[in-house]
């Protein structure tokens, strides 16, 4: 499915650009829908309701306090605010720090996921994948 929207989008910015632009956000929820919704059927095919109701209010939790974490890092470095409030002193700016205009970015945000993957996977070595070849 995520793969079907995808190229209905790249149609899009192909022939209709003002289109795409208007709906630029909303590709990107549709896409993370298939993938969380995926994810939550699989599990729940083969077991109960009490459980994939645990499983999906878990995962829910669980990447609603990953954005919360990316967007907070993002922003911090990004634009030097928190919920639009300047926490980076002027002083700073004075001396010559400067606000890091590529964590704005969206790639920024899949690398800030990879170091928290990279964080959790060196504190709890057990989570790591053995590949005994």
């Amino acid at each position: 499915m995520a793969t079907l929207v995808i190229l209905i989008d790249q149609f899009l910015k192909a022939f209709a650009y003002d289109v795409s632009k208007q709906l630029s956000v909303y590709v990107g929820l549709i896409i993370t829908n298939c993938i969380i919704m995926g994810r939550l059927e699989a599990f729940a095919l083969s077991h109960g309701p009490g459980e994939s109701f645990l499983d999906g209010l878990g995962n829910g939790l669980g990447y609603s306090l990953i954005l919360v974490i990316v967007a907070f890092f993002r922003e911090l470095f990004g634009s030097g605010t928190l919920l639009g409030y300047q926490v980076i002193p002027q002083s700073f700016y004075e001396a010559g720090y400067q606000n890091n205009g590529l964590m704005i970015l969206p790639p920024m945000a899949l690398i800030v996921v990879g170091v928290i993957i990279w964080i959790q996977r060196t504190r709890n070595p057990e989570m790591q994948e053995n590949n005994q070849n």
